[in-house]
């Protein structure tokens, strides 16, 4: 049953066509994600559908009685009521307090939210927050959401798509977080140059459909098919569930893909990183910190060692609050530790792209800003002037003379970036640099960051970003340390389940029992300040063993490829493999027993 139909819908903002002759319905149970460039037409076709705008030319019907709810990037909260008052509305206290699924929403959405507090007190984020909980405890048949995944952590992503799933009514949203959409999606929607071009499945799917299209009609221009190739190739390398929705033949985009190498090389990457950097770029030795300085706010790191290497690409996981931004701050050098020393490489020259804007001159051009820093700059093995990138991170055309001042917040952003990126650091630390960039510049800068030589660590919301640009992920769980996850994310939310359900069943136990430390955030039993360090540099030993070691791996696979018809070197290769892959397997088996007396 259609739910909504558009027939020959038409919208335009002055002489550019948002939405032209689009025709299409939304069915009961439909999941459908948006996407497409900033700009393009998203919000405008949901708004359209939704009913809050009324297009130009064409028509729009809702099935009789429909239900619509809707979180767009504003809000028209009350900022007289409280929390409570602007999400349950006139429920009474048993009558919430005894729904498991209103009680489930507040924890996941609000539980760090005082109830009774005002809206009008609350952050943008906590605002947005209460947004979301205030649509998702009501009924719809429809539920439109306009990019629900800004403000929320990695593990509020997780439950909201599982939410999602698990409800009842049809979903349209707008998002630019890949990893999102394929947990929510069954069909994506394609905005572009007025048109909606639709495909069935969530990201993954439609990234393939999309190359499979474009080969078919050989009309992609180069650099951007090899990007989308790249892509593929990672895609299909990864984690199964990545492609499992798909619901058509993928041998066609297969054949794209059968020679791509690796996204990056890592051996090369780290021999140049480490030829620009020296052996020294971070050591962290016995480090307090605290999230408002020396003694003030919660607790982030206590008597913390760790190593950041040449060539380390490093994801920074935890919740909102859990100081992620505060160790990039403290490695930045705008925060001091409360006790211990921090060791930086004497050849470190640093980018740091924190959650602020930076002061930009706003009656300058946008192209001149970059120019100032630098004209070119070589990016792994091929020279980039300052406008060829500018047009890679979106600014097309007239765009880079656009005056600074008329920049729009995520225009700003992507312009500090790039002024980062120009300066030639050899490390980058980046806080949330997903922020209001649309898919298609999301895809450009990882492709950039996969040939820049240095050591990466970044914060980000967004998962897939994260496992797209980092090779190993680090996360804060609350204990005072920086703690390895072999298993990335899903490690990550996996030890985090684990702990919420350490801590409730701590709560209903005796206090004297309640007090004993978990073997999962208890301390190394017996060890000193310095047997630690000393084991957390072996273990950064093994990881770069193992970052080497994969590497190689990649590499004779390639070969192996390219050798298919020649039997002897075929069997050499082979048999090289089987060493490479041996030897991994001992150095994983060194590496969980020493991660193990660290108690990591």
């Amino acid at each position: 049953m259609n739910l909504v139909n558009l027939e020959s819908v038409s919208h335009a903002y002055g002489p550019k066509p948002l939405l032209h002759e689009v025709s299409l319905g939304i069915a009961a149970g439909d999941r459908i994600g948006v996407v497409g460039r900033n700009g393009g037409g998203k919000t405008t076709l949901i708004s359209v559908i939704a009913g809050a705008l009324k297009p130009h030319g064409g028509r729009v019907t809702h099935n009789r009685g429909l239900r619509v709810g809707v979180l767009s990037q504003g809000d028209d909260l009350d900022p007289g009521r409280s929390v409570a008052e602007a999400v349950l509305g006139d429920r009474a206290a048993h009558e919430w307090a005894g729904d498991q699924g209103i009680r489930e929403i507040l924890a996941s959405l609000l539980g760090d939210i005082d109830l009774s507090s005002k809206a009008g007190a609350l952050s943008g984020g906590e605002r947005r927050r209460t947004a979301l909980a205030r649509l998702l405890i009501e009924e719809h048949d429809l539920v439109i959401l306009d990019e629900p995944t800004n403000h929320l952590d990695i593990e509020a992503i997780d439950w909201l798509a599982r939410h999602l799933t698990a409800r009842r009514s049809a979903l349209l949203v707008v998002t630019h977080d890949r990893w999102f959409l394929d947990a929510v999606s069954t069909r994506t929607w394609e905005v572009v140059d007025g048109r909606v071009e639709r495909y069935e499945g969530g990201y993954a799917a439609y990234v393939l459909a999309k190359a499979e299209r474009a080969r078919i009609a050989a009309a992609t221009e180069e650099r951007r098919q090899n990007l989308m190739r790249k892509e593929i190739a990672w895609l299909r390398r990864g984690p199964p569930a990545r492609t499992s929705k798909p619901k058509f033949r993928v041998e066609a985009a297969q054949a794209l893909i059968a020679d791509e190498p690796p996204p990056r090389d890592n051996v090369e990457l780290v021999k140049f990183a480490s030829a620009r950097l020296g052996r020294t770029v971070y050591d962290l030795e016995d480090v307090t910190l605290h999230a408002g300085g020396p003694g003030q706010g919660p607790q982030v790191l206590d008597r913390c060692t760790w190593q950041f290497g040449p060539g380390d690409r490093v994801g920074l996981i935890g919740v909102n609050g859990s100081g992620k931004s505060t160790v990039l701050r403290l490695l930045a050098g705008t925060v001091r530790p409360d006790a211990g020393k921090i060791v930086q490489g004497k050849t470190v020259r640093l980018a740091y792209l924190s959650q602020e804007l930076a002061e930009l001159d706003p009656a300058r051009r946008v192209l001149e800003t970059v120019e100032e820093i630098r004209k070119f700059i070589k990016v792994g093995k091929r020279e980039w002037t300052a406008s060829q990138l500018l047009e890679r991170l979106g600014f097309r055309g007239d765009a880079q003379w656009k005056v600074v001042g008329e920049l729009s917040g995520g225009e700003r952003r992507r312009l500090q970036l790039l002024r980062l990126l120009m300066d030639d650091p050899n490390v980058l630390l980046l806080d949330e640099p997903t922020n209001d960039l649309d898919i298609e510049t999301l895809n450009e800068l990882e492709d950039l960051l996969d040939g820049w030589p240095g050591t990466l660590i970044v914060v980000s919301h967004d998962r897939y970003f994260l496992e797209r640009v980092a090779d190993r992920s680090v996360a804060l769980l609350g204990d005072g340390r920086l703690s390895m996850l072999p298993g990335g994310v899903e490690e990550y939310l996996s030890r985090r389940a684990a702990g919420t359900a350490l801590t409730a069943n701590a709560a209903s136990r005796p206090a004297e029992a309640a007090t004993a430390p978990s073997p999962a955030t208890a301390p190394a039993p017996g060890l000193s300040a310095k047997e630690e360090r000393e084991l957390r540099k072996e273990l950064t030993r093994y990881e770069r063993r193992l970052d080497r070691l994969t590497g190689r791996e990649g590499e004779l696979h390639a070969a192996m490829a390219d050798a298919a018809s020649d039997y002897e070197k075929l069997a050499a290769l082979t048999a090289e493999l089987k060493q490479v892959q041996d030897e991994k397997d001992t150095v994983e088996s060194e590496w969980l027993t020493l991660a193990e007396r660290l108690g990591d």
